[in-house]
């Protein structure tokens, strides 16, 4: 129900995308979803891996700042108003979504989006009761 999620410290410098995503590939680890922010100077690349401990540990001993989230992944509808009906739950009991991000499935009328949302327990059973689809760690990991 609730996915782990690696949060990156990244530099704005030419290859430092590249080092993140080769030493994930050296030890095995796909990437299930990705977000990244930035600012001038630096961004925060967000990610769902196969093995988040191991990435958070490999990365670590490469020298970068990482941490990890507790986040959702939902399935919705993907039509027109899919995620709209799903935000308007969260809306309705009181739960902002801080952030969220959408990855490409291989499911032909689902979408997945990952939500930073607080209370997340709350907010999960909250969509469960209405019909919407958690992602469990073996459709992720």
């Amino acid at each position: 129900m609730v996915l782990s999620q690696l949060s990156v410290f990244v530099e704005n410098q030419p290859g430092r995308l590249w080092e993140i995503t080769n030493t994930l590939a050296g030890h095995g680890i796909d990437i299930r979803a990705l977000s990244i922010a930035d600012t001038t100077d630096f961004g925060i690349l967000r990610l769902i891996v196969s093995r988040p401990a191991q990435a958070e540990q490999v990365l670590r001993e490469q020298g970068f700042t990482v941490s990890q989230t507790q986040v959702l992944g939902i399935g919705i509808q993907d039509q027109p108003g899919g995620l709209s009906s799903a935000l308007l739950v969260l809306k309705e009991a009181g739960i902002e979504v801080e952030y969220m991000y959408a990855f490409v499935s291989k499911a032909d009328e689902t979408a997945f989006v990952i939500l930073r949302v607080e209370p997340i327990t709350r907010a999960a059973e909250i969509l469960l009761r209405n019909g919407f689809e958690l992602l469990q760690d073996q459709n992720i990991y």
